[in-house]
């Protein structure tokens, strides 16, 4: 079984062209309709798929900008975190948590594309204890 996320943006094509300059996504394939935009776009990140398909709103189809936000965050794994955030800040993506190094010992940060699609790039840079982890959280969330 795999989960492959699909997004809604107001056009498909526009998208995958920002995914491409932002994060190195590689298209594999499209449904292609008459006019301006496809249905939809397949994408590739480092070997991981994922699908863009274009706004229809008379098909209850609607981004993210479109229905105010989306609170679902996905989530870049990537060896060169501070390589990807600056790719992906230098094709507009705008910063929602700066790139920090966390309690939980990854290299993180959050940005949200055009689309308002929001998303992690996190890089590993240690193992840190469940423990650990939890104790951090407990103070920094403590009366959140």
């Amino acid at each position: 079984m795999t989960i492959t996320a699909h997004l809604v943006a107001t056009n498909a094509d526009e998208a995958a062209s920002w995914y491409a300059k932002a994060f190195g996504a590689v298209e594999v394939s499209r449904i292609p309709l008459p006019g301006e935009r496809p249905m939809a776009v397949e994408l590739e990140i480092e070997g991981v798929s994922f699908h863009v398909a274009s706004e229809f709103p008379q098909m209850g189809v609607l981004s993210a900008r479109s229905v105010g936000g989306n609170p679902t965050v996905l989530q870049i794994d990537t060896a060169d975190a501070r390589a990807l955030w600056q790719r992906a800040v230098a094709a507009g993506a705008a910063v929602a948590h700066p790139i920090t190094e966390t309690f939980w010992g990854q290299l993180h940060g959050q940005i949200v594309d055009p689309y308002g699609n929001r998303w992690n790039i996190a890089q590993k840079l240690r193992d840190v204890p469940p423990d650990e982890i939890a104790i951090a959280a407990a103070a920094i969330f403590a009366g959140a």
